[in-house]
């Protein structure tokens, strides 16, 4: 049986992008795939409201956490690095230690939805469009591999 390919998603405080790309991930493709996530500086939690938004679309992110890039940085090796942050890819490093090829290195540049203002609803509706733009993002890439 084949080995799953593990796919880290990378952002910079890994409570909201990358969590959500995980879960989808897991959801959409976890029996070819090992969704992994980790942020340059990890925050304490999953924000709420991507845990809520996930939950609207029948996927469960609440028992995920933060973890920052020293759990995996030269210590798992990766078949794709998937970067889905401005700040995570200016700070990433440019060689990835475990990354079987540079040509498995993306960059998805997503807003960040924990930055959003306003209302409750209307910083929910930044998650939804975030979280949106990752599965249709995902679910190309998933089509490609």
């Amino acid at each position: 049986m084949d080995k799953k390919q593990k796919v880290l998603f990378l952002c910079t405080g890994n409570s909201a992008r990358s969590q959500m790309a995980e879960g989808f991930l897991r959801s959409m493709a976890g029996d070819r795939f090992e969704p992994l996530s980790a942020g340059m500086e990890a925050k304490d939690r999953v924000h709420p409201m991507a845990v809520q938004v996930m939950q609207e679309v029948d996927i469960d992110i609440s028992n995920q956490h933060p973890k920052g890039l020293e759990e995996y940085l030269g210590k798992t090796f990766i078949q794709y690095l998937i970067i889905v942050c401005n700040k995570a890819n200016e700070t990433c490093p440019r060689i990835w230690p475990g990354l079987m090829s540079q040509e498995n290195r993306y960059y998805w540049p997503f807003d960040d939805p924990a930055e959003a203002e306003g209302t409750e609803e209307e910083k929910l509706n930044v998650f939804r469009r975030v979280r949106d733009e990752i599965r249709d993002k995902l679910a190309e890439w998933v089509k490609e591999h």
